[in-house]
């Protein structure tokens, strides 16, 4: 993942990300109501990759009483962040594979639309180091279905990479699992959205910051001969309505960090919590 372009695509796209940002904004809202169910009471909440801000306000909603760390790779998206209690609030300016916060320091890792411009073993290990014992990880990414008329279009005209790589879910279980995360829960939901044109599909595109920023893909810009081509193509992906139909696979989970973490002391030796013990032992 080309880190740099990232940062700058979503620089650019900062004022107009949240005009554009519908499906992210469902995501969102369904994690949020998601979290009425795990009956959890956070204290301190990172929102990894929080763009402008567009769950605060529901999650402050929900946990009326946590502190907020909203860490965003971009300082122009963290500018437009709702900073309705700065006494609860703290923006970070950071990439989530190195997060700047100390360990186990934290309860919930919230995370919408994030994963996928992330290398997943690298951000799932930062996202285990930063939770409590039992804290919880829920994430909404986009699968590999996703953009899946865009793929197709490129398909019949080169086979460069044009369009981003999504993530298998059951890839992000196996991941899971093997970081240790326990009780992992995904599921797959699927959302169309329409554009009057490929002109309009690429300009939302540019303007969430959504652009193939891996460092294989193709550099160049698309000429106007072969932009033509794809738009002659693109009317076999319309529906009805004359619409261009574009696939967003979303991929909904939650995890949750184990309930004992093991800590090293300075000569090396094991630290258990004296309260684990207890745990453990059926104590108070």
């Amino acid at each position: 993942m080309d880190k740099n372009k990232v940062r700058r695509s979503f620089e650019r796209a900062a004022q107009s990300y949240d005009k554009a940002a519908v499906v992210q904004q469902r995501t969102a809202d369904e994690l949020i109501d998601r979290l009425e169910v795990l009956k959890i009471s956070p204290h301190r909440i990172l929102d990894a990759g929080c763009g402008t801000g567009y769950a605060l306000p529901g999650l402050m909603r929900r946990y009326p009483d946590a502190e907020f760390f909203m860490l965003d790779i971009s300082p122009s998206m963290l500018g437009r962040l709702p900073l309705t209690d700065r006494g609860k609030i703290f923006p970070i300016c950071g990439d989530v594979e190195s997060t700047p916060l100390a360990s186990h320091s934290v309860d919930m890792v919230f995370c919408n639309a994030v994963l996928e411009w992330c290398e997943l073993e690298v951000v799932l290990s930062e996202y285990l180091r930063v939770l409590k014992p039992e804290g919880l990880l829920t994430f909404a990414t986009f699968g590999p279905d996703t953009l899946a008329e865009l793929v197709a279009l490129w398909r019949e005209i080169d086979d460069v990479l044009h369009v981003h790589r999504f993530t298998d879910m059951h890839d992000i279980g196996d991941a899971l699992v093997s970081h240790q995360f326990a009780m992992p829960v995904m599921d797959v939901d699927y959302v169309t959205v329409t554009h009057r044109n490929l002109v309009d599909a690429f300009s939302d595109l540019k303007q969430l910051g959504a652009g193939n920023a891996l460092a294989e893909r193709h550099p160049g810009l698309t000429g106007k001969k072969k932009f033509d081509q794809l738009e002659r193509i693109s009317r076999s992906f319309r529906n009805d309505n004359g619409l261009l139909q574009c696939t967003c696979e979303i991929v909904y989970g939650h995890a949750w960090a184990p309930m004992q973490i093991e800590l090293r002391d300075d000569s090396g030796g094991v630290v258990v919590p004296l309260e684990r013990l207890r745990k453990s032992e059926g104590g108070p």
